[in-house]
Formats: structure tokens, sequence, C-alpha cells
């Protein structure tokens, strides 16, 4: 196994395409489909990596500050997913979030697996 990774994303279908690649890669996926409960997932999990949607019911980067403000999910590195925000615009919101690196949807499975692994 490669690691155990949260993804925190409300596309269902998106959450069941991103998992069966990264299972199918070797990963132990866990997923959310409510981001209210992102956090309390995280700090039971404690995945080696998060994947977060930064556009759901609940910000993204209200999710990425909260886990990055709490002693047992501080150090888990967060890859942003994102079809609205782009890097060049939010950079620095981002960084200031704890979120490491990002991704712009439709991201391809090479670029998921990527960025997971340069999080790492």
């Amino acid at each position: 196994m490669k690691g155990r990774i949260l993804i925190v994303d409300d596309d269902k279908k998106f959450l069941e395409e991103i998992s069966q690649l990264l299972e199918a890669g070797g990963y132990e996926v866990h997923t959310v489909s409510d981001a209210n409960l992102a956090v309390k997932e995280a700090c039971k999990l404690k995945p080696d990596i998060i994947l977060l949607d930064l556009k759901m019911q609940v910000s993204g980067f209200k999710i990425a500050i909260q886990l990055s403000c709490l002693a047992e999910t501080k150090h888990i590195p967060i890859v942003a997913i994102t079809g609205v925000y782009t890097e060049q615009e939010h950079r620095l919101v981002m960084n200031a979030c704890g979120i490491q690196k990002w991704l712009i949807k439709p991201a391809s499975p090479l670029e998921v697996i990527a960025a997971i692994e340069q999080a790492q």
C-alpha cells in the first residue's frame, strides 16, 4: 500500500472515479462527500494526504484552515482540487490555508497521482 488518502468532494461521480484510480494505484482511499464531516473524518482516519475540493457547501478554504490548526491534522499535506479557483488568483490564499499543491478540474489521472506523490 502506498498510503492512506482522504478525498473530500461533494461530486459523488468524481469521488467514485478518483477512488477507483487511486485504489488501482495501490492507495487506501477514503471519501467524504459531506464537507461538514471532513475535519472529523481527517482526525479519525489520520490520512497521509488529503485531496480537498475548494467549492462545496462549506468552503474548502475553511476546511483547510481548520485542518492546519489542529495538532492531529496540521502535518497532513493538502492537495486542493478545483474547477473554479485558479492558481494565479488564489495562490496566496491557498498557501495561507496550508494547501501545498492544487489541481484544476478536470485533472488527468497522471496529474492527480503526480500531485499526491509530490505532496507526500
